[in-house]
């Protein structure tokens, strides 16, 4: 039987009235670099999504996969970049 395990981190955002910034976070270099990243070590075992939430200043990052550990890694190096990225924005 294969197992799923899944990350799910909700990201907050000061963007400070800056919603299309705030938006285009998922697509800041850093954030795609480490999204590229996690597909690749995950290739067919796992998927990411990182969006923004369309009710509160925040960015989801969810990452699934096989292996609790790696997915829990994976998981906070994206959220790490996003947050990295969103401190860009204060």
């Amino acid at each position: 039987e294969f197992r799923r395990v899944l990350f799910r981190s909700n990201v907050r955002v000061e963007a400070n009235g800056n919603d299309a910034a705030y938006r285009a976070l998922g697509d800041a270099a850093r954030v795609r670099e480490a999204v590229l990243d996690a597909e690749r070590e995950l290739a067919a075992g796992g998927r990411v999504l990182v969006r923004p939430s369309g009710t509160e200043p925040l960015i989801r990052v969810m990452v699934e996969g096989g292996d609790a550990d790696q997915v829990a890694r994976i998981g906070r190096e994206i959220a790490d970049a996003v947050e990295s990225a969103a401190g860009e924005l204060a």
